[in-house]
């Protein structure tokens, strides 16, 4: 299988959920991010903090990057992720926009 790059907090996203590491998973978020989930929205890292107890981790969610391609800004990345575990499972787009090396706000829309 051939590796996608992606820029490091998204990596850090993807290897903190598979595994299972909620303090660095929270760590690759910003201050004060913004995560919308099919248009429910969580706000700064206690918000991130609890879809990932929700969503995530708390469900052992593990993921695998399928596609990766940069958006229409240069902080802007697309990347399609396939979502296994006790939780949600298919795949989806996911919308993330970095700053300051970290994901400030990420967006979950249905594919």
């Amino acid at each position: 299988m051939t590796e996608i790059s992606l820029p490091a907090p998204i990596k850090e996203f993807v290897d903190a959920t598979n595994r299972g590491d909620s303090a660095a998973f929270v760590d690759a978020f910003t201050s004060d991010p913004v995560l919308e989930d099919w248009g429910r929205v969580f706000v700064g890292r206690d918000g991130i903090a609890a879809w990932n107890h929700s969503d995530n981790i708390g469900k052992q969610s593990r993921f695998e990057v399928l596609a990766a391609e940069p958006g229409s800004d240069p902080d802007i990345y697309v990347v399609t992720l396939r979502v296994t575990g006790n939780g949600y499972n298919g795949s989806s787009p996911i919308t993330f926009q970095l700053r300051e090396g970290r994901i400030d706000r990420l967006t979950i829309a249905p594919d």
